[in-house]
């Protein structure tokens, strides 16, 4: 079978082809041309020497690359363009995907052009301590009868109250339309407030809205990019009308959705009592009688006290009116030394 085998492997067959002829195992003829086969355990000795494919780039040959890519020419083009003009001066280092994994092992796959860098966006950081102080306004969409017709709702509201001087439903957004919206809220509630707070949208930004806010004397303020809890009373405003019993899944007309509103900010201002301001309703804390509904609430529960003291712990107090409100709690300011 050895002379056989021989035989053919002097004919130039192959060896799986010689093995099969032959009967021969392939495992028994790669065992036997190399007696020492897998070694375990701890190989003695010099461990044998790595051989490179012979399409290996040199360390050298990697280290002229990286020079090249890194060059004043170079250093703020793609790897595509370098090599590409590279090959057009006549040049040729290595292929594209060699070049990739040569920078990449440089850890310099990354972008390669300079970037331009942006201050981060201050985080806006009001505070009102009454009514009339800081506004805050927002747009929101209405499904209209039809698919893809909304309409357009603007509200503004007084962080500290949580009053809404002014709501109005149109067609369309437009920056024009939100000028005289928040000039007649403004005239209506007879002072104007310090600040008003909006997101980034386009009529919050747009240029009729700034001027007007120039003339009155108004700062304005805004939400960094992205970021929706920088206007959260805006935001949860929007969902408690939203998530009213008789919101309707869709408007028959603008004339309906008016309609719907007028009924809803006028139970939000006289009747709902809002837990954020002591249970008491926005029109109360927005006028200033709500010290007086406090002073009877806290009659009645004195009068209950003296009736059942049995009945209570301690003496019953009704829930306090904030003291504050605030968009972004500011940061204490740290004692200077």
């Amino acid at each position: 079978m050895n002379v056989a085998f021989a035989e053919l492997r002097a004919a130039e067959v192959s060896i799986a082809a010689a093995c099969a002829l032959t009967g021969r195992s392939r495992a028994t003829h790669y065992r036997r041309a190399d007696p020492r086969g897998v070694m375990l355990g701890p190989v003695h000795g010099p461990p044998r020497p790595r051989r490179l494919p012979p399409a290996t780039i040199t360390d050298d040959e990697r280290a002229r690359v990286l020079v090249v890519l890194n060059s004043q020419p170079y250093k703020d083009l793609a790897i595509p363009q370098v090599w590409a003009r590279e090959l057009d001066e006549g040049r040729y280092w290595c292929s594209e995907s060699s070049m990739y994994r040569i920078a990449r092992a440089a850890r310099q796959s990354r972008e390669r052009r300079a970037q331009a860098t942006h201050p981060p966006r201050v985080r806006p950081e009001l505070v009102a301590y009454g009514p009339s102080e800081v506004w805050s306004w927002d747009i929101t969409a209405l499904k209209g009868p039809r698919k893809g017709e909304w309409y357009k709702l603007y509200v503004v509201l007084d962080i500290f109250s949580r009053y809404v001087p002014g709501w109005l439903v149109a067609s369309a957004e437009d920056a024009v339309v939100a000028k005289d919206f928040l000039a007649d809220a403004v005239a209506r509630n007879l002072v104007a407030p310090q600040t008003i707070h909006a997101d980034r949208g386009g009529s919050m930004t747009s240029k009729p809205v700034s001027e007007l806010m120039i003339d009155l004397g108004i700062c304005r303020s805004h939400s960094r990019p992205r970021t929706s809890n920088d206007n959260p009373y805006s935001e949860a405003q929007f969902k408690t009308l939203k998530y009213v019993p008789d919101f309707p899944e869709r408007f028959g007309s603008l004339a309906d959705a008016r309609a719907f509103c007028d009924r809803f900010f006028a139970n939000y201002n006289h009747e709902h009592r809002h837990s954020g301001i002591g249970m008491h309703t926005p029109a109360s804390v927005h006028f200033g009688t709500a010290f007086e509904v406090r002073e009877r609430r806290q009659a009645t529960l004195d009068r209950a006290h003296a009736q059942h003291p049995e009945r209570f712990n301690r003496r019953p107090q009704p829930p306090c009116l904030p003291e504050q409100a605030w968009i972004n709690q500011p940061t204490p300011q740290q004692p200077t030394q």
